[in-house]
């Protein structure tokens, strides 16, 4: 399963910026990476893994923006199309078998 987290926060004043970094680092240490700005995944091990992180992504919400939450299969992962651009690592089949070895 993969879990990709879409948003999109203000910034325009110094207290939203931390928020807005503040909720970025936490993205980073929960073991997602950037696919896009304001878009970032992450690869968990089936439905309970999946209920596990979207509960700690609540616990870590910033009190204003957007945020939305899109859990898809790997196979339906696989089928994107980059449009523009190239592939980076944690776009490549390598990265979900890395993290399966484990």
């Amino acid at each position: 399963m993969r879990m990709i987290v879409f948003f999109d926060l203000p910034v325009g004043t110094a207290r939203e910026r931390k928020a807005a970094t503040k909720f970025r680092n936490f993205l980073i240490k929960d073991g997602y990476h950037m696919v896009q700005y304001s878009v970032y995944s992450r690869i968990c091990n089936g439905n309970d893994a999946v209920e596990m992180h979207e509960a700690r992504l609540k616990q870590h919400l910033p009190s204003r923006g957007s945020i939305r939450l899109l859990t898809i299969t790997e196979k339906q992962y696989e089928s994107i199309h980059i449009l523009l651009g190239e592939a980076v690592f944690d776009d490549t089949s390598e990265a979900t078998e890395l993290i399966n070895i484990f």
